[in-house]
């Protein structure tokens, strides 16, 4: 595994750290909920070898990047994360982002707010929101969201932290079926072990309902003005078949296109479940790496 650098930035108000390899074009790397950094530990070093200069951050509130004071961490906060994080690492119209998960959302938001900071995008195991918003209350989707509604009560702040956040052992095994998470889990423990850390990441699910707390109306329009809108750049979507976390069948991945750039790419992979950068990276990473040569 190639040696990473490790430095901070202030943006938005807050001080990221990240990692980084290379030089070049920024491809800024977000990642998701129970994740660090560390999940792109394979997809880093070839970006770099791509030539690009490729960072990847700590999250709004997950240790070391500080947790905000103003315990911010709706959707439009997350989008101007995205837009201050490329000003602050010095990105120009060359740059990629790559997300995945929440780290997704972010990247909608942030693409549509100020687009022409991206040349192209790769999101991953998050559909746009006018496609995740006809799944997301569904029955068997209500099923695999349960922590959505489980972490609006006070409950789940001493359940999920109990037993070494076994909790979020049990969300790696569903999410990523028979996957072994040895080397990812120590890691995102890592970021989510002090208390405010972890309450910052139920947060974001949290602020999903404010403020009118379970307000249907109200949340998903909050939710549509900070990342409903099409994102007009050139996007590779990829999505696996065996995702415990959000179910994207056939029927509902041909809606995606819609809300992508022209020359986007929407592609289901066979037998892959949520965590799919750490789970098959010499393929997710070769469609990725494909993706950012094309220039069509």
């Amino acid at each position: 595994m190639p040696e990473f650098k490790t430095g901070s930035v202030q943006a938005n108000n807050l001080r990221f750290h990240y990692l980084e390899i290379g030089q070049g074009p920024l491809a800024l790397c977000l990642h998701g909920f129970p994740d660090s950094p560390w999940t792109y530990r394979f997809l880093l070093p070839e970006l770099a070898m791509a030539g690009y200069r490729a960072v990847a951050p700590f999250m709004r509130g997950y240790a070391p990047t500080e947790v905000p004071a103003n315990g911010s961490f709706q959707t439009s906060a997350l989008a101007a994360d995205v837009v201050a994080l490329h000003e602050a690492l010095g990105g120009g119209a060359d740059a990629v982002l790559i997300a995945h998960d929440w780290g997704s959302i972010a990247a909608y938001g942030g693409a549509a707010l100020e687009p022409t900071r991206w040349s192209r995008c790769v999101i991953m195991n998050v559909p746009p929101l006018g496609v995740f918003e006809q799944l997301v209350f569904r029955y068997d989707q209500i099923k695999r969201s349960f922590y959505f509604w489980f972490f609006q009560m006070q409950v789940s702040d001493a359940v999920v932290p109990a037993d070494d956040l076994a909790f979020i052992d049990g969300l790696w095994a569903d999410w990523s079926p028979g996957y072994d998470a040895k080397e990812d889990l120590p890691r995102v423990k890592e970021c989510l072990r002090n208390t405010p850390n972890l309450r910052a990441a139920m947060g974001y699910y949290r602020a999903l309902f404010d403020p009118a707390r379970f307000g249907l109306q109200t949340a998903m329009e909050a939710q549509k003005a900070a990342w409903g809108r099409p994102i007009p750049q050139p996007t590779l979507y990829l999505h696996g078949t065996n995702d415990g976390c959000i179910g994207l069948d056939a029927e509902a991945a041909k809606k995606v296109p819609a809300f992508l750039g022209p020359g986007s790419k929407v592609e289901r992979i066979e037998g892959i479940g949520h965590f799919m950068l750490v789970e098959r990276p010499t393929e997710v990473n070769s469609r990725i790496l494909q993706f950012l040569r094309d220039p069509h």
